[in-house]
């Protein structure tokens, strides 16, 4: 039986199409985001249409609870910290993903990869590939040789 010669492989070659998908998965989560913010903006609608209709509260023989328009001004806080969540996940990602074409600030795609572990399913998938490679010598190499600046 012959024996085949080993296969050669560019650890190089793989890097780049690692990060070139990464980056592409980046945009994909800021866009997931910037979905979840319109969903979170059709949900204040829908909230603020049920709860500003007064013929709704006026018939209810249960109303032993704070009016509606105070429960509407919790609702508030609610939206204005999710939204703001959603927006700063976002604009991280995108820059991140912009940043990994780049092979420039890889300490910030690092943390930005750390912050998205915690967003189950899509941001821990993310987060956790984004560290394997980002973490890789070869890959920290590369950044390195891209922000030295060239000699001519």
């Amino acid at each position: 039986m012959t024996q085949l010669p080993p296969l050669l492989y560019d650890q190089r070659k793989a890097d780049a199409e690692h990060l070139r998908l990464l980056a592409i998965f980046h945009f994909v989560v800021a866009g997931l985001a910037f979905a979840g913010l319109g969903f979170l903006f059709l949900h204040y609608l829908v909230v603020h249409t049920f709860l500003a209709d007064p013929g709704i509260w006026k018939n209810n023989p249960n109303s032993g609870g704070p009016p509606p328009e105070i429960l509407f001004d919790i609702f508030k806080w609610f939206y204005v910290v999710i939204g703001a969540l959603f927006t700063a996940g976002a604009i991280a990602n995108l820059l991140s993903g912009l940043w990994i074409r780049k092979r420039k600030n890889r300490v910030f795609s690092l943390i930005i990869a750390g912050i998205n572990c915690i967003q189950f399913p899509f941001g821990t998938a993310l987060g956790v590939f984004t560290l394997v490679v980002l973490l890789r010598d070869s890959v920290r190499e590369s950044y390195e040789a891209q922000e030295m600046p060239s000699l001519s």
